[in-house]
């Protein structure tokens, strides 16, 4: 007779995964408005991975805020309801569900090195497209555009080469197609 081992009890559902997300939000341009989105996001816990923020419409003084953040789908969905609540707000989009976008951010890498590391850190430079924009017997200032996944990469790549120092602009995105924000 073989003993009969106790039944497991079943594994509870899988919980949404957490997700980044990109988010447009067009808002007055006016004092305050920056503090009060960025304090909605603090107030409440939910993490921002990027930020930026122009005038977009000067005659109308509307500013266009990108913020890319991760949450469940539920999380995301307060975060554009709460955004839209706002009084400043006149729209929430949320570019990583409503359609393809095109999506950039731009960086500045000090990488110090001399001889044959000096010498990979320009071959890498040129497969990834970026621009020394400043130059020492030193180092070099590249500067690369692109997905923020590429600027990680390039990075990555320039951190045994003797990445002293980056600086980056944050994401800023725009929906694809003929439609307006």
């Amino acid at each position: 007779m073989s003993k009969r081992e106790p039944e497991k009890p079943p594994a509870p559902p899988a919980a949404a995964e957490a997700r980044s997300h990109t988010i447009a939000v067009l808002v007055d341009n006016e004092a305050g408005v920056l503090a009060r989105v960025i304090g909605l996001f603090s107030g409440r816990g939910y993490n921002i991975e990027s930020l930026t923020v122009a005038e977009v419409n000067p005659r109308e003084r509307l500013s266009r805020i990108t913020v890319v953040t991760s949450g469940t789908p539920m999380v995301i969905e307060q975060i554009k309801a709460q955004l839209g609540r706002l009084v400043p707000v006149h729209r929430v989009a949320d570019l990583t569900i409503e359609g393809p976008a095109v999506e950039r951010e731009l960086a500045l890498v000090k990488v110090a090195s001399g001889g044959d590391k000096r010498v990979e850190s320009l071959r890498i430079a040129d497969i990834f497209r970026a621009r020394a924009v400043d130059s020492t017997n030193e180092s070099f200032v590249f500067e690369i555009v692109g997905s923020p996944d590429k600027l990680d990469a390039f990075i990555r790549l320039m951190e045994p080469l003797g990445l002293i120092e980056v600086s980056r602009t944050g994401v800023v995105a725009i929906a694809r197609g003929p439609e307006p924000f």
